[in-house]
């Protein structure tokens, strides 16, 4: 990752609304997928519920990405 990019995330995060919710979702499907790496046993439920979460969390981080990157690029905007 470039330091513009990482920058540009930071800057995301303190003033951009969409993004910040973004992230503040990718986070708790990750506590939520740790809570379930937590269990010894997991039913069938649990591993369709884990590999959705999975799922989930990558589209949004691929939306962050795909948001700070646009941004990142010399005179683009929102």
């Amino acid at each position: 990752m470039s330091m513009q990019l990482g920058e540009t995330r930071e800057r995301l995060l303190a003033g951009d609304a969409e993004f910040k919710r973004l992230a503040e979702e990718h986070s708790r499907y990750a506590a939520q997928l740790e809570q379930i790496s937590k269990t010894p046993y997991l039913s069938a439920e649990d591993l369709l519920l884990e590999s959705e979460l999975k799922k989930l969390k990558l589209r949004l981080k691929d939306q962050m990405e795909q948001r700070a990157a646009r941004l990142a690029k010399p005179g683009l905007s929102r």
